[in-house]
């Protein structure tokens, strides 16, 4: 909320500093141009989005996400061991995990919140458990082997080449999500 009232406090500011100045039609001009870029390129996204969150819940349905959540045990058992008694969980884990890794942030929010709601669940009290919070670090700082949404950006924007992005994005994403693990780590152990 507190956001909503910057960004607003900015946009009358500019408009009374462009008005005072005698420039009001060109930030008038320039606020129309940015609102109509800001719509295109929304619709833009939209496609890509839409197919990859439909292609998850897809998986959902046809137990093809199960299956991956099978291929997935190991890792998922290591970080989150609530996982080995709730297949749901597992199961919900799993699509977040392989949505992460296809650069799908919006795709891997619905199965987020429901293993989010899941863990909080289990832990049975009203604090954050250990788990959830290496849930919230995962999905903070991603591993990504495709970058989709990104790609659909630039590929949106006119890059000649959208994936050549991709040995910076697997470095970044390997570096941020093992400083946050090691960080949920040292905050565990020292708390």
């Amino acid at each position: 909320m507190a956001l909503a009232g910057i960004w607003t406090g900015m946009v009358c500011l500019a408009l009374l500093f462009g008005s005072i100045c005698g420039n009001g039609a060109a930030v008038g001009a320039a606020a129309m141009e940015g609102a109509a870029a800001a719509v295109e390129l929304c619709l833009a996204l939209a496609g890509p989005l839409l197919l990859w969150s439909a292609l998850g819940e897809l998986l959902r349905a046809s137990g093809l996400a199960a299956g991956l959540a099978r291929c997935l045990r190991p890792v998922l058992f290591r970080l989150y061991p609530s996982a080995r008694e709730d297949p749901l969980l597992a199961e919900d884990l799993s699509c977040n995990l392989s949505a992460n890794l296809l650069g799908l942030g919006n795709a891997a929010t619905p199965p987020g919140i429901r293993a989010a709601t899941r863990l909080r669940a289990l832990s049975g009290s009203g604090d954050a458990s250990d788990e959830l919070c290496r849930l919230a670090v995962m999905n903070t700082a991603s591993v990504q082997l495709l970058p989709l949404t990104v790609a659909s950006l630039r590929a949106a924007l006119g890059a000649a080449a959208p994936f050549d992005i991709l040995p910076a994005v697997w470095l970044a994403s390997l570096v941020s999500v093992t400083a946050g693990l090691l960080a949920e780590r040292c905050l565990r152990v020292f708390s």
